[in-house]
């Protein structure tokens, strides 16, 4: 009995301490327009509690346009998740991230691309740059993507196209924002409606009661993106 005791303490010792499936899984964290890393870091904590590696970056989100913004962000958080010898890197982004995701996947082949999970995404543009984009102060707080993410056929979210690889969008139903909000007639979270959060070829969509600007902190948000990298698709539990 003793023997069969000692067993089995080995056998559960064993089994703690082998590594889990996330441990050869690395997270890029890609913020949204004029945020920083700092935004993203409840996501970065949830994700290495699972055991996945997390590069969460940094990019000046208001000093360049979108074709500038999407290589320097992209090949930053690749190359610091690829020091670190991962089977499959993913992507997790808020808002403008989604579309720097999109605008360098249609151009350059990621290997070891896993999944991709956009919170806010303006991924067919969001009215608020059409009605705003004119107003003194709007370049300043946007920069000049702040410029590109309009809603009309040539914007740079609406030519980039649907997506090839597993894509799953949460989007916001709650705005905190009176003034943006008269721009929409349809649910929104401030800055995107829902149906203009989604792209053609996505995996997976979920709504949830919360704002753009909070979303990617947002508990019920944090437990879809682990459920949508851990399956492929979001909880059958989401409100």
């Amino acid at each position: 009995m003793r023997i069969q005791r000692v067993l089995a303490l080995v056998f559960t010792l064993l089994a703690s301490a082998a590594p889990r499936a996330a441990d050869y899984e690395c997270v890029v964290l890609l913020h949204g327009l004029a945020r920083t890393s700092h935004s993203m870091v409840r996501l970065e904590e949830a994700l290495t509690a699972e055991g996945y590696e997390v590069a969460n970056v940094d990019y000046p989100s208001r000093k360049k346009p979108i074709e500038d913004l999407a290589p320097l962000a992209m090949e930053r958080g690749l190359s610091e998740c690829r020091r670190m010898g991962p089977e499959k890197i993913h992507f997790v982004t808020h808002s403008l991230g989604g579309i720097l995701v999109r605008h360098y996947l249609a151009h350059v082949i990621v290997p070891e691309l896993g999944r991709v999970v956009m919170l806010g995404p303006p991924n067919q543009g969001s009215e608020v740059a059409d009605e705003f984009s004119a107003f003194p102060g709007y370049a300043l707080i946007n920069g000049p993507a702040g410029f590109q993410l309009g809603t009309t056929s040539t914007s740079i979210p609406n030519s980039l196209g649907p997506v090839s690889y597993p894509v799953g969008v949460v989007a916001g139903t709650v705005s905190v924002n009176l003034i943006l909000s008269l721009v929409f007639d349809e649910p929104n979270d401030g800055k995107v409606s829902l149906s203009r959060a989604r792209v053609d070829g996505m995996a997976d969509f979920v709504a949830l009661p919360v704002s753009h600007p909070f979303i990617m902190k947002n508990a019920e948000a944090i437990n879809q993106t682990l459920e949508f990298l851990r399956n492929g698709k979001f909880s059958e539990q989401a409100p």
